[in-house]
């Protein structure tokens, strides 16, 4: 793909945030399987749906661009998801693989914040603002995500500390 504008930026972008979100949908069952929080585990079935909407409103943004979704694979996703699926592998005290599931969700949610800003940025920066607005409620939801992992991961990481046996 050229890069000759910034509406090709934005398209390629786009692209990327799709693949990603696909992806994640595909990872965020495992996880939530692997959790042995029921919290953690309610909350990566709650992102799922959240996700999935995503996908949908990443679809009404193609839509509206008269461009198809399709053509990329982001890569980064593909590495985060590797490094996720490591988590999945580990053998060891709930506790601390519960802190390490959120460790790589989180890696996940920082990612998709800095893409969804930074293409919402390039849509307002072309005045489209009906899909800068669409991206801003995915940031949204992806900052407030990464907001209840940080609470979980207050009461997890604690846990995670204490040695097996010790009170």
């Amino acid at each position: 793909m050229k890069m000759e504008s910034l509406h090709d930026l934005l398209l390629d972008e786009l692209k990327d945030l799709y693949s990603a979100e696909t992806q994640l949908t595909k990872a965020l069952p495992k996880m939530a399987k692997a959790a042995a929080s029921d919290d953690l585990r309610t909350a990566f079935e709650q992102h799922l749906q959240e996700t999935q909407g995503q996908v949908e409103r990443l679809d009404k943004i193609f839509e509206q661009l008269d461009e198809s979704p399709k053509g990329k694979r982001c890569k980064a996703m593909v590495g985060l998801i590797e490094e996720g699926k490591e988590v999945l592998e580990l053998d060891g005290e709930d506790s601390v693989l519960d802190a390490a599931l959120i460790a790589a969700a989180q890696r996940v949610e920082h990612y998709e914040i800095a893409g969804y800003g930074t293409a919402r940025t390039h849509a307002q920066l072309l005045g489209l603002d009906e899909i800068a607005n669409l991206l801003q409620e995915t940031l949204d939801e992806e900052a407030a995500c990464d907001e209840k992992l940080t609470d979980l991961a207050q009461h997890i990481n604690v846990e995670a500390q204490t040695p097996a046996g010790q009170s």
